[in-house]
This record gives structure tokens, sequence and C-alpha cells, in this order.
């Protein structure tokens, strides 16, 4: 998981990912056979809270497309993404207590939050939500 557009990974633009792992040497096997130059590869034990924010940032990238589409401006934008981390947060405290804080911070964290929303398809199709009125569905073909 991580801020890693697919288009750009496969162009060869660098980029980082955060695989998760509770066994060390699994996971400098995974990094050993998959990290480049271009693409860095974090290894860390939260792999339940990865794959989690995975999703949720994906939530957050939507609520941001439709204050886009809406046409709220950059304040109101910095606002949803704020509070939308701070949910992420919450959600991660309550349902994984043992996590390791700092997971936030990694290319799974913030890093793909950003990514998704400034170039992600979830916030260029609630855009085109608002804008158009076609469903989700519809939009993403």
């Amino acid at each position: 998981m991580g801020a890693n557009i697919a288009c750009e990974v496969a162009e060869g633009t660098f980029c980082e990912a955060t695989v998760g792992s509770r066994n060390y040497e699994h996971g400098q096997l995974v990094k050993s056979l998959i990290q480049t130059n271009e693409f860095r590869i974090i290894i860390k034990p939260d792999k339940e809270v990865i794959e989690v924010l995975g999703a949720l940032e994906n939530i957050v990238a939507f609520a941001a497309g439709f204050s886009d589409g809406l046409g709220y401006g950059n304040n109101t934008k910095a606002a949803v993404i704020r509070l939308g981390l701070k949910e992420m947060v919450e959600f991660c405290k309550e349902f994984f207590p043992a996590h390791h804080p700092e997971i936030f911070l990694k290319s799974c964290g913030v890093a793909d939050l950003v990514t998704t929303y400034y170039g992600g398809h979830d916030r260029k199709a609630a855009v085109a939500f608002v804008k158009t009125g076609k469903d989700i569905k519809t939009l993403e073909k």
C-alpha cells in the first residue's frame, strides 16, 4: 500500500510502498524481490492497519472530490482531508489498539491519502459524480 499511482509506477517514476509483515525475514524477502531504485519498499509489522488505511483513504478522497465538485475552496478541502485523516487514526485506535502510531506517516498513511486526493481515480470519480449526476459504477468504466 502506498503513494503509488499505477501508471507512474509503470513509467518508472519514483514511488514508495509500505508492506505489512509480522515476520521480519519474510518482509525482507519481499523487499528484496520487488524494490528497485525507483520503487522503495518499507516493511512494517502492522499489516492489518496498512490494509485498512488503503481502504479508508479512498473514502476520504471521495469526500474531497465531492468538495471539489461542489465548488468549495482549498480551505474546505483541507478541512475534509484533515478530518478524514483524524477519523482514520481514530478508527485504527479503536480496532487495532496495538498498532504503531508512526504508521500514519509512512507511505500507506498520509502519503497515500495525498496521492489519492491529488491524482487518484476516486477523487476524480467523485468530482464527475457531482458535476454530471452519473452513478459511480458508470463513471468507473
